[in-house]
């Protein structure tokens, strides 16, 4: 951004009547000017809307010019006009309606579209602008106008009148486009913040609505798979054990498709909804959730977990609970310290043999199990109970 630097003005000032003012009088309005400059400065910093900002402005701005008027004027081109969006000492309702003209003819339309501050100390004899009918109803006798800009077009212009007859000099303008500039600076960063959250915004409903779809093709696929899977082979049963790991994922796209967070993953609520629906397709099986509170992980390590916490139960309806005998599988998650997640699954069914853990070849679920905990730098355990097998995957977690 570069703020607009004080040019040379158009400025009609006659000899002053009665000599310059004192050195002290000058000093102490210039000392005002500045601390005035730096109050709205600091405003500015501290983040004050840009409603807040412009009625300040044109409270400091008067006051640093000693006079009775000040407004700040918005360019709206559709209408070729400057509106007034914040004031100070016009009549009331006129702060959001009132407008001047923003052709070369107006005083503040010549310093938007020149660049140029203009002073005018007598617009009752003026005759290089016509004087605005606001200012005349007003009983304006002098005006001071500077330009709003920051990288873009221009904001518009800050203009400071006063009925009384003394006098606007080139002095004043370095004030008034201060704190133009400081305005024009707040308006950019505001067209700036919200360019970036529309963008931001958009981006979010992007990668929602992929998630939407990409979950809707997962259901897909696993309605796809499940009408293969209608007879009672062995090939059936392996399209089944697939649907649920597609299921699972899909799970995982459902939820963030309806989150406020895409990166990450509640757990609990995760694999609430993932035994929910492995119940429906182990009936021989009574699957129990416990959940001791929320636990988040990345998306990518807690669709691992949920497809491992899958074969688990899985695993355990075919070979805990053989010949479709029904029984109960336990799924609890819990904290297992400050930054372990502790998630098992356990049964009360036949146990596992007792070279399980130095098979070579152990079934596919189990080592499906193995390699996604192994991914999500989990521990997976196995402990062996006096009735049943629990399955515990210890997961680092930093929330």
């Amino acid at each position: 951004m570069a703020p607009i630097e004080p040019s040379e003005p158009v400025v009609e000032t006659p000899p002053r009547e009665g000599g310059v003012d004192s050195s002290e009088l000058v000093l102490r309005l210039r000392i005002r000017q500045q601390q005035n400059l730096a109050e709205l400065g600091v405003r500015a910093l501290k983040g004050a809307t840009l409603a807040e900002l412009l009625d300040d402005a044109a409270r400091l701005s008067a006051d640093g010019l000693e006079a009775e008027f000040c407004k700040v004027l918005e360019y709206v081109p559709s209408e070729n006009r400057l509106l007034m969006r914040a004031g100070v000492g016009w009549d009331k309702g006129l702060v959001g309606t009132a407008s001047v003209g923003a052709d070369l003819a107006s005083p503040s339309g010549y310093a938007l579209r020149t660049g140029k501050p203009v002073i005018s100390n007598h617009l009752q004899s003026e005759e290089r602008f016509r004087t605005p009918e606001l200012l005349a109803a007003h009983g304006v006798r002098r005006a001071i106008n500077v330009v709003m800009q920051g990288d873009g077009p221009p904001f518009g212009v800050l203009e400071v009148d006063s009925r009384s007859e003394g006098e606007f000099n080139e002095d004043d303008i370095p004030f008034l486009q201060g704190a133009a500039n400081i305005l024009g600076m707040a308006i950019e960063r505001q067209r700036h913040e919200q360019a970036l959250k529309a963008a931001l915004e958009r981006q979010e409903l992007l990668v929602k609505e992929i998630n939407h779809r990409v979950k809707n093709s997962l259901q897909i696929v696993v309605s796809m798979l499940s009408l293969h899977a209608g007879d009672s082979s062995e090939v059936a049963q392996r399209l089944n054990e697939a649907s649920t790991r597609v299921m699972a994922i899909a799970r995982a796209h459902d939820r963030l498709y309806r989150s406020p967070h895409l990166e990450k993953i509640e757990l609990a609520g995760y694999l609430s909804e993932i035994c929910r629906d492995l119940q429906e397709l182990t009936p021989n099986c009574d699957i129990r959730f416990e959940g001791s509170g929320p636990i988040f992980l990345t998306t990518d390590r807690a669709i691992s977990l949920a497809v491992v916490v899958t074969e688990l139960i899985i695993n355990a309806a075919k070979h805990a609970y053989p010949d479709r005998a029904c029984g109960e599988v336990w799924v609890r998650i819990e904290r297992g310290g400050q930054d372990i997640a502790r998630v098992s699954v356990r049964d009360e069914g036949v146990g596992v043999p007792a070279d399980f853990e130095t098979r070579r070849h152990s079934g596919l679920g189990v080592r499906l199990a193995r390699a996604l905990a192994q991914k999500t730098d989990a521990t997976f355990l196995i402990e062996r109970l006096s009735r049943g097998t629990e399955f515990v995957l210890e997961i680092p977690s930093t929330s």
